[in-house]
């Protein structure tokens, strides 16, 4: 007999952000229904499924009904950083886990989180080395107005000047805005050499159509030219965006066309969301597989166990070894330009030449 396990989905199928949501819970899913169709697992997982619509303030209240109504004490979800610290709280109280698929921003590490996509050693960093070496060190920033871009973009710009570069100017959005006409009318004043985008949904997609009729009219951005680069774009955002897409660089662990993220393989992913989420519920399978009461026991313990190693899941970081891909879109697909890896993920980069403290200055 099938031991039955309940494990926890919080995704938002609706919102600015809802095609992630809508790739991770397709991963998640399918890992879910592979294992139970599985012979060889002595598990079976039964779906506990909220969904946020795309608010914030709902995570948390969901999350922890999710591990009071029901068995689960593991959760595959939340979308966006702010989701993600949401959530902790609730995690503490009731002696659950969150097995978090998305790209982050690092600097956390959290008892009660597995990180299983990229962080900014695995995403950022190698991205900027690539714009850097091929375009130049005169950037511009952009971002949602929150956590993620806020980060990120605060690692770019240190990570810039510290290597002789400039930072010609920094704007955010509130998440779903899609009012662009000012940042992309400084772009065009500015000239940078490349853009950082960390915009998110409808404000990602705004932004990259005013970009495509930027470079329809001014030959300084015409293609090869000034290019947009993105940590967390990905395929299953392109049919929306179309052709505006076109020429945008990205950094992440897995594009369609390669092999796909072990324990994961075989199963024609259409993102690295919908793959990551995937990967996260079998790698958690595996670990509870023959082993009654794992799914009880503290996460830390769990980690401890050799099988997460042989995943590539850090037990002291809690975060995962992944392949960096660097790809560019063309012809509406991502073409992958330069691979490395599996990179061991290191959310205070400190280690090798990756080491940042934080700028401090005093205010007065």
């Amino acid at each position: 007999m099938k031991r039955k396990i309940d494990l926890g989905i919080l995704f938002s199928r609706s919102g600015s952000y809802k095609l992630l949501g809508e790739a991770s819970l397709t991963g998640a899913l399918k890992a879910i229904a592979q294992i139970n169709a599985d012979p060889r697992f002595d598990i079976t997982f039964r779906a506990v499924a909220r969904d946020p619509e795309g608010n914030v303030d709902a995570y948390a209240p969901l999350c922890e009904e999710i591990l009071r109504e029901s068995g689960a004490r593991h959760v595959i979800g939340c979308t966006t950083s702010w989701s993600r610290k949401e959530v902790i709280p609730s995690l503490e109280r009731s002696n659950g886990a969150l097995w978090y698929p998305v790209p982050h921003e690092g600097f956390e590490t959290s008892d009660r989180i597995v990180y299983t996509h990229a962080c900014p050693n695995q995403h950022l960093l190698p991205l900027l080395d690539h714009a850097f070496a091929r375009y130049g060190m005169r950037s511009y920033l952009t971002g949602s107005n929150y956590i993620w871009g806020w980060e990120m973009n605060r690692l770019a710009r240190e990570i810039g000047l510290r290597a002789g570069g400039s930072v010609l100017g920094e704007r955010y959005l509130p998440l779903g805005a899609t009012d662009v006409a000012r940042i992309v009318a400084e772009i065009a004043e500015m000239r940078p050499d490349f853009v950082l985008n960390q915009l998110i949904g409808p404000s990602q997609y705004a932004f990259l159509t005013a970009m495509a009729e930027l470079r329809a009219r001014n030959p300084y951005f015409a293609q090869g030219h000034c290019p947009v680069l993105s940590c967390n774009l990905t395929e299953c955002e392109l049919p929306t965006i179309g052709g505006a897409a076109e020429g945008v660089i990205a950094a992440g662990p897995w594009f369609c066309g390669l092999p796909d993220l072990s324990p994961s393989r075989g199963c024609g992913f259409g993102s690295s969301f919908e793959a990551v989420a995937h990967a996260s519920v079998m790698m958690l399978a595996h670990m509870l597989h023959d082993r009654p009461g794992a799914e009880k026991l503290p996460l830390s313990d769990l980690l401890a166990l050799p099988k997460a190693a042989q995943m590539g899941i850090n037990a002291r970081t809690h975060h995962t070894s992944l392949p960096v891909v660097i790809a560019q879109v063309q012809a509406g697909a991502f073409v992958p330009l330069k691979s490395m890896g599996p990179v061991e993920g290191d959310p205070y980069l400190t280690m090798g030449r990756d080491t940042l403290r934080p700028a401090l200055r005093v205010v007065t």
